[in-house]
């Protein structure tokens, strides 16, 4: 379709990605591989990579199979609390990779500095306003802010609340918009609020191009937004980052980890440090074996709360396509024209 209002209102997301689309696909471990990100900017969109927890040389070679799928802009996230976090560094900086998304917990200045020096572009996450400034003075070229909306590990903010505090008070960078984000109408709010562009995950886990299991994709497309729920930190004590998911024995698995590992802390079996690991490397696992095997009951099926827009598998053109059509007739329509 012709692209009279969109082009003009996502033009700082596009000019900055290169690509003809500011539509980000968010980083998902276990989803978004060579295969999608590669499929994503093949059709205008731009695809991220999901470092994760992989060893280094998984993702040199992930990096370098997405280049030999697509000629388009495509990024890397890094997960900074990754065992493999140092070494991920060194391969895109080896790699040359042009954008670089930092996830996880605020990285530090040295680690800013060190991939920005070698021509990447930085683009971080930030919870909150001042950590955004500071992250600016540090050099980095864009902001992605995310909601509580989102899947997988989320923080307590709604995207409806962080829109209206960054978009109104950040002009130094781009800031990308996410979580919860399900159609073209809602991301034309966001641009005529300021936003660069938008990042999806969810939407685009059902994708023909994804390799996720199809009991995986089933369980998305079966889902209501009511479905996806964030985990619950039963004690201070052991903070646990919430994670939003669809509910199955999962995550009552996780409950009862969560309370064996409490009483293993209070009885001093265990240290503080160990047991948040335990936690971490169950989300791993629980991930993997929903992703890859097919196991919805105890496996994780991280989902933001946008998977009530999840309705069939389609390729991922026509999820673009939608959402690019729904978003330009909102446009239209903000301009009065129909």
């Amino acid at each position: 379709m012709e692209l009279k209002h969109l082009p003009k209102a996502w033009k700082r997301g596009t000019d900055f990605l290169g690509t003809r689309y500011a539509i980000m696909c968010g980083a998902m471990t276990w989803v978004s591989e060579s295969t999608l990100v590669a499929a994503i900017s093949n059709e205008g969109g731009f695809g991220v990579l999901a470092g994760g927890n992989m060893p280094a040389e998984l993702l040199a070679k992930e990096i370098s199979d997405t280049r030999e799928k697509t000629k388009n802009p495509f990024g890397v996230n890094l997960i900074t609390v990754a065992p493999a976090f140092k070494q991920h560094i060194e391969v895109v900086i080896r790699e040359k990779c042009p954008y670089v998304f930092f996830a996880g917990t605020i990285p530090s200045g040295k680690d800013i500095a060190e991939v920005k020096a070698a021509g990447s572009r930085v683009i971080c996450f930030a919870p909150v306003l001042s950590l955004a400034k500071r992250l600016i003075k540090q050099g980095i070229d864009a902001l992605v802010i995310e909601g509580n909306e989102a899947g997988g590990h989320v923080g307590p903010v709604a995207t409806s609340v962080l829109a209206q505090e960054f978009l109104l008070n950040i002009r130094e960078v781009p800031v990308f918009v996410a979580g919860g984000i399900g159609t073209g109408e809602i991301i034309a709010q966001y641009l005529s609020l300021g936003a660069a562009g938008v990042q999806l995950g969810t939407r685009f886990v059902a994708a023909e191009e994804c390799v996720a299991h199809p009991r995986f994709k089933e369980a998305f497309i079966r889902a209501a937004a009511r479905d996806a729920m964030p985990t619950s930190q039963f004690d201070p004590s052991l903070p646990a980052i919430p994670v939003r998911a669809i509910v199955n024995e999962g995550t009552r698995d996780f409950n009862r980890l969560q309370l064996t590992l409490l009483n293993q802390l209070k009885s001093g079996e265990i240290t503080r440090e160990d047991a948040m690991v335990r936690l971490e490397e169950f989300w791993i696992g629980a991930l993997r074996r929903a992703v890859v095997e097919g196991d919805v009951e105890h496996g994780s099926l991280m989902a933001g709360q946008s998977v009530a827009f999840v309705k069939r598998v389609q390729p991922v053109r026509e999820i673009l396509d939608e959402l690019v059509a729904g978003a330009e007739g909102a446009l239209a329509r903000i301009a009065g024209e129909n």
